[in-house]
């Protein structure tokens, strides 16, 4: 009897596990986000297992062209591919995340795989270009019939505060700890729209947040995309 209890939870918790393969570089990587995306999932009672395929200065057609992606997709299943670039908010950048994100759009209807879009942020310097940024990760998303997650909306919308946390890493383009756990939830939260945000204790996550008032502008935030 004990042994089949096991094995229904074990049924169970698998058939519940998200299985999330993050391809971009290091905007993705930093501060091991994927890993922070696992850790709010643990605290919510829901098992989320995460596989990088990230390189600096990596765009999507470079995943692409390596010829790595196409070999992990053939040996284990996932339920979620997001794909991860630069802020793409001029022309080119823009066609690549169209015409780039339909060749993973055949990728992942090949693996029945749900394609998404991790929607990043401009650097400071040219932070006057977040709008088209922003435009331009919605229309990809869009037109390729693929998740968006919003972090980059989130991002732009927590700056208009004063006297909080960075999201800035020391470049002023990586993201900080908060920055990485501000995708990490937003990701978290269009994956589960139902879990109360409002929930969390700040002291489980003060390893990324140490600002109370900042953490919970963020749920705020994160709460309202």
């Amino acid at each position: 009897m004990r042994k089949l209890l096991i094995l229904l939870f074990f049924i169970q918790t698998s058939l519940q596990a998200q299985n999330i393969l993050f391809v971009g570089n290091s905007l993705t990587y930093s501060n091991n986000m994927p890993e922070i995306l696992e850790y709010i999932g643990k605290q919510n009672g829901i098992t989320i297992k995460t596989k990088n395929l990230c390189f600096p200065n990596y765009a999507i057609i470079d995943h692409i062209n390596n010829g790595k992606l196409q070999k992990i997709l053939e040996k284990k299943p996932f339920d979620y591919l997001i794909i991860q670039q630069g802020p793409s908010s001029q022309t080119e950048g823009k066609g690549m995340l169209i015409e780039d994100g339909a060749k993973m759009k055949v990728l992942c209807d090949k693996y029945k795989i749900k394609l998404g879009y991790y929607m990043v942020w401009p650097s400071v310097r040219y932070y006057h270009t977040f709008d088209k940024v922003i435009e331009n990760h919605t229309l990809a998303a869009k037109q390729n019939n693929a998740l968006l997650f919003s972090v980059g909306s989130v991002w732009k919308d927590y700056n208009t505060y004063k006297n909080k946390e960075t999201l800035y890493n020391f470049d002023n383009f990586h993201p900080s700890k908060v920055g990485s756990f501000l995708a990490a939830l937003t990701i978290f939260h269009q994956l589960h729209p139902t879990k109360n945000l409002h929930q969390l204790p700040f002291k489980k996550y003060k390893k990324w947040v140490t600002d109370k008032d900042s953490f919970n502008l963020l749920i705020q935030l994160v709460g309202k995309h």
